[in-house]
């Protein structure tokens, strides 16, 4: 088993930036793919970015340019850099990671923009 947990969220005014992290931690052999998620109320939860162990990155188009998702493997850790922050971005973001084809999740941190 392999345990997530997101830190990080916050309240934040609109064109503000946070740092999500995502520790993982449990019987960790290598993690693949590492990813964030959100899902804002009364919507699906939806991919924001992924990133594979050899730091390929994938990017939804609606945060392109604007959040960066990085990993150290050593610590064991997912970042997620949001910049120019929107109303629509708020929503909870969840960390997702697969191992062996395993997938699991956090239980995700609430990101509020709003001023």
């Amino acid at each position: 088993q392999v345990q997530l947990v997101e830190s990080g969220g916050g309240l934040v005014q609109p064109g503000g930036s946070l740092r999500l992290s995502c520790a993982a931690s449990g019987s960790i052999v290598k993690l693949n793919v590492m990813g964030w998620y959100r899902q804002a109320p009364g919507k699906e939860r939806e991919l924001v970015a992924t990133i594979r162990s050899n730091g390929w990155r994938n990017y939804a188009d609606s945060v392109k340019g604007r959040f960066t998702i990085s990993r150290d493997n050593d610590k064991r850790t997912l970042y997620l850099q949001m910049n120019s922050l929107k109303p629509e971005d708020t929503a909870v973001y969840y960390c997702n990671a697969d191992q062996n084809g395993m997938v699991y999740w956090g239980k995700g941190t609430r990101v509020t923009v709003s001023s």
